[in-house]
């Protein structure tokens, strides 16, 4: 059965009708033109934008909906990664799954239809997390893309750093899809990069690292990364998330940085909820905004995507699995335009976690979101509330939110 959604208002402002058989885009004409035909579901978008679905590249389902069991104390990086630890071994198998599979529904009810999640690996969780987000991943499948990552952090114990290479590989040989880890968070980041990029190159595996996760100016993790690539000729997409040293970079270092890492085809995703929660607390007075360089990122010609991180955990107690959350930071924070946003979050994350791009184009992905908006800007601050999300040729999910104002007048007054 296939879909037609009428006039519906695109990304570019076009009034369009839209056919979707299967899960790609059919036909698309200028809005009132496109005839049902017999058996078509038909959705009236008028007042609506039609955007391309946004996706999730960075998430940490396995830790997801904890913040109310462990407090972030300091506020830092360093707080919130104490503060998981001390219930991580507390988490069993189907708690894991519980709150992976009701964050994904909250993504999926914004109009997120894929995920890239990274799951812990360590001494403190052997492949518990990845077990648990692979049996999400699996029972998702064909209502939302979920790619697992295996994540292995700085080496905190020495039992981390005895077990953290024999975890990946067993991770590995579990069936996760992408090989991760934190190098910038090892006292010899060489060290942590060696681990995740040979167990990439052994396995033919992408790689998604967590870089320069930190304001020191010096760090150069995401250089070196796109350096290694152009000198080594890894086939595989590289994808380096946060890169929150970029921003504080001299212009000029900044630049260079920005053109390797085009040049080596490294997508870097941006994380702005998480990082903005996180970074500068120690600085009191002007404290550096917490964010890649994403301006000149773009004008380098790299791959920029965004996405939200955690979700109301240790290492962020807000977020509500909603692109519009982190494309708005983009615009406030980042001061890009609202359609640089919204590319971010949905073309430029889909094309770091190697998936085809939406399009209101004939032969496209028909993955999207409609939102009652009149116009991007709204769309994109979330001020929509009545959303359509469509998928695999499908709606499979719809927000409508009923607002009651009651404001009782004094009654008439009289006269005599």
């Amino acid at each position: 059965m296939s879909l037609l959604l009428t006039h519906a208002t695109d990304v570019d402002g076009r009034a369009v009708d839209v056919r979707v058989d299967g899960a790609t885009v059919a036909a698309v004409a200028p809005a009132g033109t496109l005839t049902p035909t017999p058996g078509e579901q038909v959705h009236d978008l008028t007042g609506h934008l039609l955007l391309p679905a946004p996706a999730e590249p960075h998430a940490h389902l396995d830790k997801a909906l904890t913040s109310h069991r462990a407090p972030n104390r300091t506020g830092d990086l360093a707080g919130a990664i104490v503060a998981i630890r001390e219930i991580a071994a507390g988490f069993t198998h189907e708690d894991l799954v519980e709150r992976a599979t009701r964050a994904a529904m909250e993504y999926l009810s914004h109009g997120t239809t894929a995920i890239r999640t990274h799951a812990d690996l360590g001494a403190h969780t052997g492949t518990r997390h990845v077990r648990a987000l692979l049996q999400v991943r699996d029972a998702l499948a064909g209502l939302i893309d979920v790619q697992v990552v295996a994540l292995t952090s700085g080496p905190w114990t020495p039992e981390d750093v005895r077990d953290n290479a024999r975890l990946l590989e067993e991770a590995v040989d579990l069936g996760v899809d992408l090989v991760g880890g934190a190098p910038h968070m090892w006292a010899d980041r060489a060290a942590g990069l060696d681990l995740s990029w040979d167990a990439a190159v052994r396995h033919g595996l992408p790689l998604d690292l967590h870089t320069d996760e930190t304001l020191d100016p010096t760090a150069q993790g995401l250089l070196h990364l796109a350096q290694r690539v152009l000198g080594t000729g890894f086939d595989r997409a590289v994808t380096a998330s946060h890169c929150v040293s970029l921003g504080v970079h001299p212009l000029a270092v900044a630049r260079a940085t920005a053109a390797e890492v085009a040049r080596a085809g490294v997508g870097v995703v941006a994380l702005p909820q998480t990082n903005l929660f996180l970074q500068a607390r120690g600085e009191l007075v002007g404290p550096p905004r917490g964010l890649t360089a994403v301006r000149t990122l773009l004008e380098a010609g790299a791959t920029l995507g965004a996405g939200g991180d955690n979700l109301r955990d240790p290492f962020n107690p807000m977020g509500r699995a909603d692109a519009c959350e982190a494309a708005s930071l983009l615009v406030a924070a980042g001061h890009l335009s609202s359609r640089e946003a919204w590319d971010a979050v949905s073309t430029g994350a889909r094309r770091c976690m190697g998936l085809p791009v939406p399009a209101v184009a004939a032969g496209a992905p028909a993955e999207f979101l409609a939102v009652a908006a009149e116009g991007l800007d709204a769309a994109v601050a979330g001020a929509g509330t009545r959303r359509l999300v469509v998928s695999r040729g499908r709606l499979v999910a719809r927000t409508e939110v009923v607002r009651t104002v009651e404001w009782p007048r004094p009654p008439a007054e009289t006269t005599s």
